[in-house]
């Protein structure tokens, strides 16, 4: 994940971690469900952004995400894309969600790779799910 990505007008490497959760820290993965399906539209939204992801792991009650994007996208687009869409898609597809007026919170943690490796970041995102 350390290749460029050229644009006709650019020339980029922009690796992102994000990390945001429900409203109140609700654990809604602990439902494999909603885990999977939030994965399966979370990919959908980037492969129409032309996001590339990395790694894509989420606990009971947050999720954290790797993410590649081009430099047109900034963090905050790429969140509001993301957390607008799931959320509307999940709680139309859940009905335990509906009732919540919105499903995530309106804070989110980002970090760009820094002076740790992709390598470094996409293993402790993958671990997530392993820590007690």
């Amino acid at each position: 994940m350390n290749e460029y990505r050229r644009t006709s007008t650019t020339v980029s490497l922009l690796n992102y971690h994000f990390v945001f959760c429900p409203r109140y820290r609700r654990k809604i993965f602990l439902k494999s469900e909603v885990e999977q399906r939030f994965k399966e539209i979370v990919k959908d939204v980037c492969s129409e952004l032309s996001i590339e992801i990395v790694a894509l792991e989420c606990d009971k009650d947050h999720t954290h995400m790797f993410l590649n994007a081009l430099p047109s996208l900034s963090p905050a687009d790429i969140m509001a894309k993301v957390k607008g869409v799931t959320s509307k898609q999940l709680r139309e597809e859940f009905p335990h969600l509906r009732h919540l007026p919105s499903l995530w919170t309106r804070s989110y943690f980002v970090s760009t790779a820094g002076n740790v490796s992709n390598e470094t970041v996409k293993r402790y995102v993958e671990q997530q799910k392993t820590r007690g």
